[in-house]
């Protein structure tokens, strides 16, 4: 299912733009949000593409990850740019619709869509003093026997180390938190969002420590301020692919052994982040996806 960000509701002649995500997928959440950091500007529509007779269309629209709303879109002829926020996804329809993908530039991309290299967050400063950790937690596309397993097992163990190592834990994710909100409940310390209700990227500023499923959003997130990352174990298909892409070239601790010393005391900025370090990947894909937006709302192909 779409969500959708919009402005304050400003009365406009002219063209609006539609911005859709999947609001189940934590990369697909942070995604939009980077982008739409760089387009304040302009005029958005609350229209879902579902128009009704008499009302206005879109001029243009960016959609991550959402197939089908990318296709309906598409055949109501509003220009479309479709992000993918994570590796794999379905065939998309090519008319009057642009693709792109985040990819991070020093890593080899597959072939097909335009990457974008890695979507950073706008404010890349942190506080100077940090307490606590945040837990940003992807079930999605992950079996439900995975997501259980961990939910109910490693994960309450983990959250309360948090605490106690770090003074507090934000978790942040994306789908099937019920669970995770049973076995947190009553722990002083913790805090449990929906990725799309928090600001992942602010509670990051604020947080000493940043635990994380395989994902591209907190990779990005982590890169762009040059702060610590352990990864949570991966789950699922794509999560373990991601993986051991990127810890071919970056050092990132694993967070499987609450236990390990290791995690708690990570790895500095160069050592975690040197091999990968400014000049291969400038980390200004969201302002470039931005660009391209603005130019399909008021140059349309």
């Amino acid at each position: 299912m779409a969500v959708l960000t919009t402005a304050a509701a400003v009365p406009t002649t002219g063209p609006t733009l539609l911005l859709a995500c999947r609001e189940q997928q934590l990369d697909s959440v942070l995604a939009l949000r980077r982008v739409a950091a760089h387009l304040g500007d302009l005029p958005r529509s609350t229209d879902n593409g579902h128009a009704l007779p008499g009302q206005t269309l879109p001029g243009a629209a960016l959609v991550c990850d959402e197939e089908a709303t990318t296709a309906r879109l598409a055949r109501l002829g509003v220009p479309v740019l479709h992000l993918r926020s994570a590796p794999g996804a379905a065939p998309l329809p090519a008319d009057r619709m642009l693709a792109r993908a985040q990819w991070p530039g020093w890593l080899e991309h597959p072939a097909g869509d335009r990457p974008t290299g890695l979507l950073a967050p706008a404010r890349l400063s942190r506080r100077r003093e940090r307490r606590g950790t945040l837990l940003l937690l992807s079930f999605w596309d992950v079996p439900p026997s995975e997501a259980e397993a961990f939910a109910t097992g490693p994960l309450p163990v983990l959250v309360r180390e948090a605490v106690r190592r770090t003074g507090s834990c934000a978790v942040v994710g994306d789908t099937r938190l019920d669970p995770v909100r049973e076995v947190t409940a009553g722990l002083a310390g913790v805090t449990v969002d929906a990725a799309a209700e928090a600001d992942a990227d602010e509670l990051h500023a604020h947080a000493e420590l940043l635990l994380a499923s395989p994902t591209w959003g907190a990779v990005a997130l982590a890169q762009a301020r040059r702060a610590p990352l352990a990864f949570l174990p991966a789950l699922g298909t794509a999560q373990r692919e991601l993986a051991e892409r990127v810890t071919r070239l970056v050092r990132v601790p694993s967070a499987a052994d609450p236990a390990d010393p290791a995690l708690w005391q990570p790895p500095s900025a160069e050592e975690q982040w040197g091999a990968v370090g400014p000049g291969l990947d400038d980390l200004r894909g969201a302002q470039g996806v931005a660009r391209t937006v603005r130019q399909l709302l008021l140059a349309p192909p």
